[in-house]
C-alpha cells in the first residue's frame, strides 16, 4: 500500500489530463481526497462523465469538474486553455498524463504522427498555453508522466517518416522526449516559483498495459498514481524541480543533455507555432 500523503489542498486548483480512466482518474481521486478542486481534462464526453460519476461516489463532496480537450489537436488545446484561464485564474498543479500507444502509424488532425502529437506536443503546448495561470498561482507544480521505457529519440525523424514504425518505439521515443522537455521546462521556469518534475508510475494495470502486454499483471492504479500525487501535493518536494522520480525517489536521467533538450524544445516550438523564451 502507498504511504499516506498528507496535506490540505482545499485552496488549490489542479488539472489532470487523461483523467477518464486509469492513472489519471486515480490521481484526480487522490488530489480530490486532499481537498483540491480538480479539473479532469478528457477527450471523450461519455467516458469523462462516467469518470466524474465514479469520483463523486468515491469522494462525496469532492470538487471535480469535467472539461473536454483533445491533446492531439492543437486547436482543441488552445481553445481549452483559453476557457480554462477565464474560469480559473490560478492553476496550482498541472499533471500531464494523457498518452497513447498505437500499433499502427496514425496521423493527428494536424497531420502529425499521433503518438508524438499526443504524448509530446500535447504536453508541451498545453503547458505553454497555461503558463499565466501557473505563474499567478505563485508556487505551482508541473508533473509530467514519463516512463523508464524510454529510448530512441531521433530529432531528425520524430514522426517515423524514414524509420520503420513500431508502436513500442514511438512510445519509448515520446517518453524520452517527455523527460527531456521536463528538464528544459525546469530551467526555463527557474525563479518563477513553478517546478517541473517527471515521474514513472510503473507498469500499472491499465487498458494501455493490457493492450501492449497481454497477460502481464500490472501494479494497482493507486500504487501507480502515488508518486505523481506525492509530487503534486507533498511538502517534502516543495521547491524541488528538474528531477526524474520513481517510487518517491529521485533517479538520474541518462538523457539529461541541455543542448539536446533545447534542440527538442525548439523543434516542439516549431511544430506547435510557439515562440517561447
Amino acid at each position: 500500500m502507498p504511504k499516506l500523503i498528507t496535506g490540505d489542498l482545499s485552496k488549490k486548483t489542479c488539472l489532470v489530463t487523461g483523467a477518464s480512466a486509469g492513472i489519471g482518474e486515480e490521481v484526480a481521486c487522490q488530489l480530490g481526497q486532499l481537498g483540491a478542486e480538480v479539473i479532469l481534462g478528457c477527450r471523450g464526453a461519455a467516458r469523462g462523465r462516467a469518470a466524474l460519476e465514479r469520483l463523486f461516489q468515491r469522494v462525496p463532496g469532492g470538487r471535480f469538474e469535467l472539461s473536454l480537450v483533445d491533446l492531439a489537436s492543437q486547436a482543441s488545446i488552445r481553445s481549452f486553455a483559453r476557457s480554462f484561464s477565464q474560469a480559473h485564474p490560478q492553476l496550482h498543479v498541472l499533471v500531464n498524463n494523457a498518452g497513447v500507444w498505437l500499433d499502427k502509424q496514425q496521423r493527428s488532425v494536424d497531420g502529425t504522427e499521433l503518438t508524438w502529437a499526443t504524448n509530446v506536443l500535447g504536453y508541451h503546448l498545453l503547458t505553454a498555453e497555461l503558463l499565466e495561470p501557473l505563474r499567478r498561482a505563485g508556487d505551482a507544480r508541473i508533473v509530467n508522466v514519463a516512463s523508464t521505457l524510454a529510448y530512441g529519440l531521433d530529432l531528425s525523424d520524430v514522426e517515423f517518416e524514414r524509420r520503420r514504425y513500431q508502436g513500442i518505439d514511438a512510445y519509448a521515443q515520446s517518453k524520452q522526449a517527455d523527460r527531456m522537455l521536463t528538464w528544459a521546462q525546469a530551467r526555463a521556469l527557474a525563479g518563477t516559483g513553478i517546478t517541473a518534475n517527471a515521474a514513472h508510475p510503473g507498469a500499472v494495470d491499465t487498458a494501455m498495459l493490457r493492450h501492449s502486454s497481454p497477460g502481464f499483471r500490472g501494479l494497482p492504479v493507486d500504487v501507480g498514481a502515488d508518486t505523481i500525487t506525492w509530487l503534486a501535493a507533498s511538502q517534502e518536494v516543495e521547491g524541488v524541480t528538474g528531477r526524474f522520480w520513481r517510487d518517491r525517489r529521485s533517479h538520474p536521467c541518462e538523457f539529461a543533455n541541455p543542448d539536446q533538450e533545447q534542440a527538442l524544445r525548439a523543434l516542439c516550438n516549431r511544430m506547435t507555432g510557439l515562440v517561447l523564451e
